[in-house]
C-alpha cells in the first residue's frame, strides 16, 4: 500500500482509517460489476421464492413483497459481509497484509477502514433490489428506507469486522474459515424469519430467534419500510445492530493488534 509522505510521521486513527478506506474502495470502483454479480443469489431468491410466498398466502403481491424484500436486504448483508474475511485471508497468503503491518498506520485503522468499506456495497445493492422489486408492487416509506439503509450499514460494519476477525484467527486455513462461516450463517438466516415466518415454528426455534440479532434487524427493516418508525422492533433492531458493530470492532481491533 502506498502511504502519502505527509502521513509518515506518527499513526493517526482518523487519517489512517481514511487512507485504508480509500485503498479498499479502489478495487470496487475499478470493477463495479462485482457488486452486480454478488446480487445473483438475492435475485434468485426474489425471483423464485417470492412467487411461491405470494401464491401460498393469497395476499396481494405488494403486501407479500413488503414482508419479503426487507429480509432479502438483510440476506445481502449477511452473505456479503460475512465472506469479506476471505479477502483478508488472500492478502495474508500473498504477503500483502504483512506489508501493511510495517506501514506507520494505527493498527486499529486497518480493521476499521476495511469494515467501513462494506457500507458502500450494502447501500448500492440494497437500492438495486428495491428498484427491481418496485414495478412488481413493492413500495417503501422513504424516511423508513433511509433509516433502514443506515441500520443495514451499521449491522454490516459489525458483521464485516467479525468476518475479518475470523480470517485473522484461521490465517491460511481457508477451509476452516469457510467451515465456520457457513456453520454460523445458515442457522442465523433460518432462525431470523428472513425467508419464512416463524409463527408456526416449534417453541425452541422461537426462543432461539428471540435472541438472534439478525431476527431483530429483519423485523426492524420490515417496520421501517412500512413506515412504522416508532415500532418497538425498530428500537430492538438498532440495539442489535449496534451491539454487533461494537462487539465486532472490539474483537477485530484486538485480533489485528495481536497479528502485528
Amino acid at each position: 500500500m502506498t502511504i502519502p509522505t505527509d502521513t509518515l510521521v506518527r499513526p493517526n486513527l482518523a487519517r489512517d482509517t481514511r487512507n485504508v478506506l480509500s485503498r479498499e474502495l479502489k478495487p470496487v470502483l475499478r470493477d463495479p460489476f462485482t457488486l452486480i454479480f454478488s446480487l445473483l443469489q438475492p435475485l434468485v431468491f426474489l425471483g423464485l421464492f417470492a412467487p411461491l410466498l405470494i401464491g401460498d398466502s393469497g395476499r396481494p403481491a405488494g403486501e407479500t413483497l413488503a414482508w419479503f424484500v426487507p429480509g432479502v436486504l438483510v440476506m445481502i448483508v449477511l452473505f456479503g459481509t460475512g465472506s469479506t474475511g476471505s479477502n483478508l485471508q488472500y492478502e495474508m497468503m500473498t504477503g500483502s497484509h504483512e506489508r501493511t503491518l510495517v506501514a506507520p498506520l494505527a493498527r486499529s485503522s486497518l480493521l476499521v477502514g476495511r469494515a467501513l468499506k462494506e457500507i458502500a456495497p450494502i447501500v448500492v445493492q440494497a437500492l438495486i433490489i428495491v428498484l427491481i422489486a418496485w414495478p412488481f408492487g413493492f413500495a417503501a416509506d422513504i424516511p423508513g428506507l433511509l433509516i433502514g439503509l443506515a441500520l443495514l450499514a451499521v449491522f454490516g460494519v459489525g458483521l464485516g469486522s467479525l468476518s475479518y476477525s475470523l480470517a485473522l484467527a484461521t490465517k491460511d486455513r481457508e477451509w476452516l474459515f469457510w467451515g465456520v462461516q457457513q456453520s454460523l450463517i445458515f442457522p442465523l438466516l433460518i432462525l431470523s424469519g428472513m425467508l419464512l415466518p416463524l409463527d408456526a415454528a416449534p417453541d425452541w426455534m422461537r426462543v432461539v430467534a428471540a435472541v438472534n440479532p439478525v431476527n431483530w434487524v429483519v423485523q426492524a427493516e420490515r417496520a421501517l419500510f412500512a413506515g412504522d418508525l416508532g415500532d418497538v422492533t425498530v428500537l430492538w433492531g438498532w440495539v442489535s445492530a449496534l451491539a454487533v458493530a461494537a462487539v465486532g470492532l472490539v474483537v477485530g481491533v484486538r485480533a489485528i493488534r495481536r497479528s502485528s
